[in-house]
């Protein structure tokens, strides 16, 4: 636990000129006490003492989550977050220590790029969030929802009515106003509503869940600048298996905060990593899942640039359709 703390204590200290440092030294700590991830590293034929870049760190696949519970040292979970999917489709399971950490970690992520939270009215359109158990983004939301300090932060489930009602309530109140929607609802209420949503931010977090034929980020905005006349639309790029989001902040263009990384993979030769300004698999640093695993190797297509942004084009053929998945644009 002293070694958690430590990492914890780190965590929001990083910087550029330091996450190296600290990526290694988490990087050790799993390779030594992660029985999963010491066994792929042994495949590989790595010694984790000859690694002096993060970049030449062995990133696990992403898909061990779902065949694995990834466990570095000796700790209880208090939650497990599950991935959602097809029926029938196996599910990915992140264990989390401490269900505080992750909910105070959310808010630094979100807090980084925009602002306190009280500062906002949380509107959230989930509803195939909420149907379901074991989301780390509903566990996200009730937290913000909670801690923005207002009443009318709620969820709509399928009250599109009364969501559109309490927008135009809350549009001359001092705080400003996030609708944070999955993608087929945004898209649902913005087919079904001509609305101006111009005072509002509008969050999406990729995705028609299997409930509307996959499109490009690029459609969906257009129709939601169309309908709603919000410009721009932010997206949010996080998964049950990271504790960390990353963030658009106009455009679709994410960036990190200073806990995660992200760098381009070969599609074809996984070893082959640090690429930018082309279309490549994208695997993700992230220091916050010090007790699980912070090297993955995602299943997201994407191209990331020299300032450490990135995009999400899409998912790998043979990957499974997940909530944030949008087609290739």
């Amino acid at each position: 636990m002293d070694t958690f703390k430590n990492f914890e204590s780190k965590l929001y200290s990083v910087n550029d000129d330091t996450f190296n440092d600290i990526a290694l030294e988490v990087f050790r700590f799993q390779a030594g006490n992660n029985p999963v991830y010491a066994a792929f590293i042994r495949h590989l034929g790595v010694a984790p003492a000859t690694i002096r870049h993060w970049q030449d760190v062995p990133f696990l696949p992403i898909s061990f989550f779902k065949t694995h519970f990834l466990q570095t040292g000796q700790w209880t979970p208090e939650v497990t977050f599950t991935s959602s999917g097809t029926t029938g489709a196996t599910t990915s399971r992140h264990g989390v220590g401490q269900l505080a950490f992750y909910h105070q970690h959310a808010q630094r992520c979100f807090e980084f790029f925009f602002g306190p939270l009280t500062d906002y009215h949380f509107l959230a359109l989930l509803p195939s969030y909420l149907e379901r158990q074991g989301s780390s983004l509903i566990a996200m939301m009730d937290y913000f929802i909670k801690n923005s300090q207002s009443e009318y932060s709620a969820y709509y489930l399928h009250q599109t009515d009364k969501l559109l009602a309490d927008v135009a309530k809350l549009r001359h109140t001092s705080k400003k106003i996030i609708l944070w929607g999955v993608s087929f609802a945004l898209l649902d209420l913005a087919e079904k509503h001509d609305v101006d949503l111009s005072h509002c931010l509008v969050f999406e977090t990729g995705g028609m869940k299997g409930r509307r034929k996959e499109i490009t980020r690029a459609a969906l905005h257009q129709t939601l600048y169309e309908r709603l006349h919000v410009r721009p639309v932010f997206s949010e790029y996080g998964m049950t298996e990271l504790l960390s989001q990353a963030y658009t902040t106009g455009k679709y263009t994410f960036k990190c905060p200073p806990w995660m990384r992200i760098t381009g993979r070969e599609v074809t030769d996984p070893l082959r990593k640090g690429l930018l300004d082309e279309t490549a698999g994208i695997n993700v640093v992230d220091l916050a899942n010090f007790q699980t695993i912070s090297f993955l190797e995602t299943e997201d297509l994407g191209k990331v640039y020299e300032s450490g942004a990135f995009e999400v084009l899409g998912r790998m053929d043979n990957s499974d359709i997940r909530g944030c998945n949008l087609m290739m644009e």
